[in-house]
């Protein structure tokens, strides 16, 4: 009688580990890059994007921060399985190797790369620039005490790239936008951050919420409300009327109900929070798109 040999995983279980590296299950992080992404197109085309154009940084959107994901959970595989929150990821689980991880990483970094070929110069030199930070996000987090800032530049290129991509260059109403939006990058990820302060501490990883301390849920606040207020003067510049402001009416409604969340600093309300926050830039995209269209 032969022996049975044990064998692995089979192609779809992989292929779901895989999905599951790359957040695919988990959506949210893609709409927080994805909605001030959009917002920068409308505003870039004064209101009439290409189709085609929505199409490359709605997925590219997708694919590149899938990629970060993955790069980032292979460089912090020594970090994550001490973490209670990351602790059951693939990687530190074993369940996907970190080679593997790369590969997947390279994949889709590849796949988004494809996508802007059609694009102008300008905005693939921006790209390989985003690409740079996102990649060296996870090592900022061993020395820099505020790594949320860090994402956030590189969360908020979308924006440069999409008034490059449009206008073949990025004009100060781009930068401003981008200013804003690192704001509320730094604002959604350091309430991120409240969820593994106790973790970090004890593995030695920097974070927001440790550099903040007790004023972490002031600090949120604040940038919420930088972040708005930059809004309010994009508007200004734009001519914007009534439903751009509309939407950053609801936009604030929504960083109140989040102060509510986090005011006591309990990790299920800061996590509900920091998920919340899609809603907080579809607000804002909304109201972009309605202007535009009522005009």
């Amino acid at each position: 009688m032969k022996p049975i040999v044990p064998t692995g995983p089979s192609c779809n279980q992989k292929l779901n580990l895989y999905a599951q590296l790359a957040r695919f299950d988990k959506p949210v992080g893609t709409f927080l890059l994805l909605w001030p992404t959009l917002a920068a197109l409308w505003i870039a085309a004064d209101g009439a994007p290409a189709p085609l154009l929505v199409a490359i940084f709605s997925l590219g959107t997708l694919l590149m921060r899938s990629a970060g994901c993955a790069i980032n959970d292979v460089l912090d595989r020594n970090f994550d399985g001490h973490v209670k929150r990351t602790a059951d990821r693939v990687i530190p689980t074993g369940r996907v190797r970190p080679l593997e991880g790369v590969a997947v990483a390279v994949v889709l970094a590849a796949a988004a790369g494809l996508l802007i070929l059609p694009l102008n110069a300008t905005t693939f030199y921006y790209a390989l620039v985003a690409l740079a930070v996102a990649v060296s996000y996870p090592l900022f987090k061993r020395f820099f005490p505020l790594p949320q800032a860090w994402l956030g530049i590189a969360f908020s290129f979308g924006i440069p790239m999409a008034f490059a991509a449009v206008q073949g260059q990025v004009p100060a109403l781009g930068w401003l936008m981008f200013v804003g939006n690192l704001c509320w990058v730094i604002a959604y990820d350091t309430e991120y951050a409240m969820v593994d302060r106790d973790d970090d501490l004890k593995v030695g990883i920097r974070s927001a919420a440790i550099f903040f301390g007790g004023r972490d849920v002031a600090a949120v606040m604040l940038l919420y409300g930088v972040h708005l207020a930059v809004l309010v003067g994009v508007g200004r510049a734009v001519g914007a009327g009534w439903p751009f402001y509309a939407g950053l009416l609801a936009a604030a409604l929504i960083a109140l109900y989040h102060y509510t969340l986090i005011r006591n600093r309990s990790r299920e309300g800061c996590f509900r929070a920091f998920r919340h926050n899609q809603w907080l830039g579809f607000a804002v995209f909304a109201g972009v798109v309605t202007d535009y269209a009522l005009r």
